[in-house]
């Protein structure tokens, strides 16, 4: 495969991934043990895709165009704040990803790469919840706090009470930080099992 179309083929992958991932936004369930805001979706699977096929900068770039087409089609009354989250949180996960697979294209890096970019994911989400995001809500939504921590309170009683004195630091700790981690996870899972027919696309060899 010469520059060229080295190239094109970089592009057209992008596109691909990027309208994939873009739709899956939008294909989105609750989740029983999360408050009703929080929704579950598998749009970082092509970007984790597009991670390991061309690179993490190209991962990233696919979290950045469907969270852009996601701004244009359905707009945002939050300050795009939703949308910042999702790249963020997407950037961390395919960017760790793609770098460990990138050392070492296996199926057991695969799952390395996999594993510790969900893990790096569940951390970002910690203060980036707590510093950005749910004050975002306070502001644009006009939600209280405690109506927010209420709402985890609902699900688990004492979830605000431990580990430390901080309310909302607790929620997200026991809440938020373990659902996105198993949202990676599950994407990792799906990536994987797509990993032997997808090899070839992967490597750039078609």
């Amino acid at each position: 495969m010469n520059k060229s179309s080295g190239n094109v083929f970089k592009i057209t992958l992008t596109a691909v991934l990027s309208a994939a991932a873009f739709v899956l936004m939008f294909v989105e369930f609750p989740v029983p043990v999360m408050p009703a805001f929080i929704k579950f979706d598998i749009s970082d699977l092509p970007a984790l895709f597009g991670a390991f096929a061309l690179g993490p900068f190209y991962g990233i770039v696919i979290e950045l165009i469907k969270n852009l087409l996601h701004i244009v089609i359905k707009g945002t009354t939050s300050a795009f704040v939703g949308e910042l989250s999702n790249f963020l949180l997407g950037a961390s996960f395919v960017l760790v990803a793609g770098l460990i697979y990138g050392k070492n294209k296996s199926l057991k890096s695969a799952v390395i790469a996999s594993l510790a970019g969900a893990a790096v994911m569940g951390a970002v989400c910690l203060p980036l919840n707590y510093f950005v995001v749910y004050p975002a809500y306070v502001k644009f939504y006009h939600l209280p706090l405690e109506a927010i921590i209420g709402m985890y309170k609902e699900i688990l009683p004492r979830a605000a009470e431990v580990p430390t004195s901080n309310a909302l630091f607790n929620c997200l700790l026991i809440f938020n930080v373990p659902f996105t981690f198993v949202k990676g996870i599950i994407d990792a899972v799906l990536c994987i099992a797509a990993y032997k027919p997808l090899s070839k696309l992967m490597k750039g060899k078609i």
